[in-house]
C-alpha cells in the first residue's frame, strides 16, 4: 500500500499450512509436527499460563478418553457451556477425536436455553465452566431426555458436590489416563475413523426471530473452509491472536481455534469479558480480528483519554492524525504519496500516533479484521489514518465465516470486498439479495428440512437474507438485512443499517435502532455508552443517581441530539431521523433485547417499547 505501510508480510499464503482431511486429523499432525511448540496462553490471577501443543495433545487425548469410557459413541453429541477459555478448545478437540458432534451454548444463555439446546441437539455430555454454568445444567437436566453427565471445568465452590451424573474435568481426564493406557489405541482409532462427510460441530443461530437453529458444518466443510482463509487472511506460526469472542459463534470458532489450529498461529485467552482492554494491551496482538462494537469501543476510549490530555497532547494528536488521514485519502484513491508527506507520517506517529496504537494494544498489530457485523466508514478511515489496515470480511453462520474480504492493496471503507477465491457470491437479479454457493456452505439445519430447503436451492446457492449491490470491481456493499428494509408511508425505501453504523460512530452511542416503516418519518432508539457518557455527565456536573436518571438528563439529551443532528446532515431530508428516545435499563447479554454478540434484537426491541414508539409519532 504506496506510503502508508508495507505490505510485504501482509499478503496471504495460499499453500496448505497442515495436512488432514477432518479437525482430528489436522489436530494430530500438527501435534506431530508442532509438539513442543507453545500454542495456548491464558491469564488466571493475574499470571499468564502457556500450554505446548504436546501438553494440548495430552489434555485432548485424556478428555477423550474418558469421553469414550463412560459411553461416548461415534456421532454422539457433546456441548459446552462456557466462556472462552482454553478448557473450551481441549473439550472441543477432544469431543471431535472421540468420533462426535460438538455444540456451543452461550454461556449469557438461561436455563430454559440450555435445555432447548440439549434436547434439539441430542446432547450426551454437557462440559460447564463452574458453578454458575452447573445450576443451569442441574436446573433443567431433568427435561433434557438424552443427557447423561455433567463435566465442570472450574470446581471451585463444588468441593463438597455428590452427585453420581455430574463429575470435575480433572476427574474426567483421570478416567481417561486410566482407559488409554489399557486401550491406547482407542482415541487414535475413534480419530481416524472420522470421515470428511461426517458432522462436525453445530453452531446455533442467535434466535433474533425464534427459536435458534442448528447450523450442521461437516468435517469437509470446515477444512476447506481454514484452507480458504489462508488465501484471505496472512496468518502464520509467528503470530500472536487473541482469544476472547464467543467460541459457540463462527468468527472465533472457526477465524480463531481452527485456523490458528491450521496456520500454528498462538492463541492467547483473556482472563474475561471486562478485561479484554487491559488484556490486549499486554498481548499486544500482531493479528487482530474483532466486531464492530470492540472497535468503536477503543476509539471512543482514544476520544475520551483526548479530552483529558493537555492542550499541546490535542494539538499534536490532532496534526497527526490529520497528516494521516491525508495518506490515507491518497492510497484509498490509488494516488501516489509525495515524500515529504510521508516525512511528516514519520513524526506523526513518533509524536502521536504510536502513542494511541499502544494505548489501544494494536501497535504490534500488521493489519486488522472486522466482521460479524456493518461498520462505519469512518471508523475504517481512522485506523488507517493510524497506518493500520483495517480489512472488513463477510459471512454468517451458514457460509462457516467469510465468503468475501477486502484485499490489503485494494481497500474500500464501506465495502465487505469481492468474493473469496474459495466460493462464488451473486445478487438475485430480482431482489438484490447476496446469494453464495460453494464447499463451505453448511449441510443444513438440523431437524428442519423445510427450513433448510428454503434456504438452499436446488442447485447450490445460499440465500443470506442480505441485500446488497457489486462494483465494477466486484467488490459487494451491504445495504441492509432483506427484512429490515424501511418503506415509509411516502413510499421512500430506507436502509437503516447506513443511520444506525454513522451514529455508531459516536463515542456516546453504543448501538442504535432506526424505526420508520409504513410511517410518516424516520425516528430511532439510541443505547447510551454508559462509560463514556458519566464521563461527559461528571464533566459538566450533570447530576444523576443512577443509569435511568442519567439518561433523562436535559444535557445527555441535548448530547445525544448533537450527535443525531450530525448524522442528519449527511443524509436528504426524507432521509432524516426527526426523533430519539433513549432505553433507560442499562442491558447486558442477559437481557432478551440484546443478541449474544451484543447487538439489539430490531423486531423485539421494537415490540417491546411499542407505546413509547408510537408516542414519537403522536
Amino acid at each position: 500500500m504506496n506510503g502508508l505501510w508495507d505490505t510485504s508480510d501482509i499478503q496471504p499464503q495460499s499453500g496448505i499450512a497442515m495436512a488432514g482431511e477432518t479437525i482430528p486429523a489436522m489436530f494430530w499432525n500438527a501435534v506431530a509436527a508442532r509438539g513442543p511448540d507453545i500454542w495456548l496462553r491464558q491469564k488466571h490471577l493475574g499470571l499468564w499460563r502457556s500450554w505446548t501443543w504436546n501438553q494440548t495433545a495430552d489434555a485432548v487425548r485424556e478428555i477423550a478418553g474418558g469421553l469414550i469410557s463412560l459411553g461416548f459413541e461415534q456421532g454422539h453429541t457433546a456441548s459446552i457451556l462456557a466462556n472462552t477459555v482454553v478448557e473450551w478448545v481441549w473439550a472441543d478437540l477432544a469431543v471431535l477425536s472421540a468420533g462426535g458432534v460438538s455444540n456451543g451454548i452461550y454461556p449469557t444463555d438461561a436455563p430454559s436455553q440450555v435445555q432447548y439446546l440439549c434436547e434439539d441437539s441430542g446432547t450426551r455430555f454437557l462440559f460447564v465452566e463452574d458453578d454458575e454454568q452447573l445450576d443451569k445444567a442441574l436446573e433443567v437436566r431433568a427435561q433434557c431426555s438424552t443427557l447423561q453427565k455433567i463435566i465442570v471445568m472450574d470446581m471451585e465452590g463444588l468441593r463438597g458436590l455428590d452427585d453420581p451424573d455430574v463429575l470435575s474435568l480433572d476427574a474426567l481426564r483421570a478416567l481417561g489416563r486410566t482407559y488409554n493406557a489399557a486401550n491406547p489405541n482407542a482415541v487414535p482409532q475413534r480419530s481416524a475413523a472420522c470421515k470428511p462427510e461426517d458432522l462436525a460441530i453445530l453452531v446455533y443461530t442467535s434466535g433474533t426471530t425464534g427459536k435458534p437453529k442448528g447450523a450442521m458444518h461437516l468435517h469437509q466443510g470446515i477444512v476447506y473452509s481454514v484452507r480458504g482463509y489462508n488465501t484471505l487472511i496472512a496468518q502464520d506460526a509467528s503470530d500472536e491472536r487473541m482469544c476472547f469472542l464467543p467460541l459457540c459463534h463462527i468468527a472465533e470458532r472457526l477465524g480463531g481455534e481452527y485456523f490458528s489450529l491450521y496456520t500454528g498461529a498462538k492463541l492467547n485467552f483473556v482472563e474475561n469479558p471486562e478485561t479484554i482492554p487491559e488484556n490486549v494491551r499486554e498481548i499486544a496482538p500482531t493479528v487482530f480480528t474483532a466486531v464492530p462494537r470492540v472497535w468503536e469501543k477503543f476509539y471512543s476510549s482514544v476520544m475520551i483519554a483526548l479530552k483529558e490530555s493537555g492542550k499541546f497532547q490535542q494539538f499534536v494528536y490532532g496534526w497527526g492524525i490529520n497528516v494521516g488521514t491525508r495518506i490515507a485519502d491518497k492510497v484509498l484513491a490509488g494516488q501516489p504519496v509525495e515524500a515529504s508527506l510521508k516525512l511528516q507520517f514519520k513524526l506523526a506517529q513518533v509524536l502521536a500516533l504510536n502513542n494511541v496504537r499502544k494505548l489501544i494494544g494494536i501497535h504490534r498489530s500488521r493489519f486488522l479484521i472486522t466482521g460479524a457485523a456493518p461498520i462505519s466508514p469512518d471508523l475504517v478511515r481512522w485506523y488507517l489514518a493510524l497506518g493500520l489496515p483495517m480489512l472488513e470480511v463477510w459471512g454468517m453462520t451458514e457460509t462457516c465465516g467469510a465468503s468475501t474480504g477486502v484485499p490489503v492493496n485494494k481497500i474500500k471503507p464501506g465495502s465487505i470486498g469481492p468474493a473469496a477465491s474459495f466460493n462464488e457470491v451473486k445478487l438475485d437479479p430480482a431482489t438484490g439479495e447476496i446469494m453464495v454457493r460453494g464447499k463451505n456452505v453448511f449441510a443444513g439445519y438440523l431437524n428442519l428440512p423445510e427450513k433448510t430447503a428454503e434456504t438452499i436451492t436446488p442447485d447450490g446457492w445460499l440465500h443470506t437474507g442480505d441485500v446488497g449491490v457489486v462494483d465494477e470491481d466486484g467488490y459487494f456493499r451491504i445495504t441492509d438485512r432483506m427484512k429490515d428494509i424501511i418503506i415509509t408511508a411516502g413510499g421512500k425505501n430506507i436502509t437503516p443499517s447506513e443511520l444506525e453504523n454513522d451514529l455508531k460512530f459516536s463515542p456516546y452511542i453504543t448501538d442504535a435502532v432506526v424505526i420508520g416503516d409504513k410511517r410518516p418519518y424516520l425516528t430511532v432508539i439510541i443505547m447510551i455508552d454508559q462509560e463514556n457518557v458519566e464521563k461527559f455527565a461528571q464533566d459538566a456536573d450533570v447530576p444523576f443517581s443512577n443509569y435511568a436518571s442519567l439518561t433523562r438528563a436535559p444535557e445527555v439529551q441535548a448530547l445525544i441530539q448533537a450527535e443525531l443532528d450530525r448524522v442528519n446532515k449527511k443524509f436528504a431530508r426524507v432521509e432524516q431521523i426527526k426523533k430519539f428516545f433513549l432505553l433507560e435499563n442499562q442491558l447486558t447479554a442477559e437481557d432478551e433485547e440484546l443478541t449474544p454478540t451484543m447487538k439489539l434484537k430490531r423486531k423485539l426491541v421494537e415490540k417491546k417499547y411499542e407505546a413509547r414508539i408510537e408516542a414519537m409519532y403522536r
